[in-house]
């Protein structure tokens, strides 16, 4: 058993090397390696896992709030079943999460109400999951905090804290349509990313009619071209979600 001294001392360690969870559990642990005959590397391996541990969870947690991902739109919530088995087979691969390290880009196109949204929120729960930094945020509000940024001078500083997230997600895109000073926003946040970190971005419209959104055929081609060199395409040409539940809703 530890004197009151040493355990103080410990305990002041402890403290001054950030160790909390070693803390709260070294008494407990200390008397089942002595009742199990543990080694003391034993020991420590499992003191030192449970602050791993714990650290690792709070880790996600806070990655999770910073991504202002909608937590409800999880994979485990996502109906699986409408995907055929080529989509699932890229969505396997895209929770694996290399793509990210990759700085591909992942482009979800389908009608609305066709889970593009949830979809690309799920894999990106699971990256955060990984350790990996997620920003979600529609393109209409991320549009127009990027020209308040430009208006206060600060845009060159919010693009480059953009840089931090592995990932970025851009929902809706082209959904509303964009005046010429937030076309053109929206294009230097596209070449800002290219090759540097991945867009994870949703669509209802075709490339065909990506003019709609950036005004100009040379400058919407200049935007595909970037987005599609290094990409990964889902086709999500699926029922509406929320159609076919209202329907099932009215049956009942």
């Amino acid at each position: 058993m530890l004197s009151d001294e040493l355990r103080k001392s410990l305990i002041e360690c402890l403290k001054e090397l950030h160790l909390p969870t070693v803390r709260a559990c070294y008494e407990e642990e200390a008397d089942r390696a002595r009742r199990e005959d543990l080694t003391y590397e034993y020991y420590l391996a499992e003191v030192t896992e449970r602050e791993r541990e714990v650290r690792r969870h709070t880790r996600i947690q806070r990655l999770l709030r910073e991504s202002k991902l909608p937590l409800e739109k999880s994979f485990d919530a996502f109906e699986k079943d409408r995907l055929s088995s080529m989509l699932m087979a890229q969505v396997k691969a895209l929770i694996e999460g290399s793509f990210v390290d990759r700085s591909e880009n992942v482009l979800a196109f389908g009608n609305p109400g066709s889970g593009k949204t949830h979809l690309l929120c799920a894999i990106g729960q699971e990256l955060i999951q990984q350790g990996r930094r997620v920003l979600f945020s529609s393109c209409s509000l991320l549009v127009q905090q990027l020209l308040i940024a430009k208006r206060d001078l600060n845009l060159p500083r919010i693009l480059k804290r953009l840089h931090k997230y592995d990932a970025l997600i851009i929902d809706d895109i082209g959904y509303v349509q964009q005046n010429r000073e937030e076309m053109e926003i929206l294009f230097i946040l596209l070449a800002e990313r290219y090759e540097r970190g991945s867009l994870m971005i949703t669509s209802n419209l075709p490339f065909s009619k990506w003019e709609r959104i950036f005004k100009d055929p040379m400058t919407a081609a200049a935007a595909i071209d970037r987005l599609v060199h290094h990409s990964i395409i889902l086709e999500l040409n699926l029922p509406s979600y929320r159609l076919e539940h209202s329907k099932e809703n009215q049956e009942n």
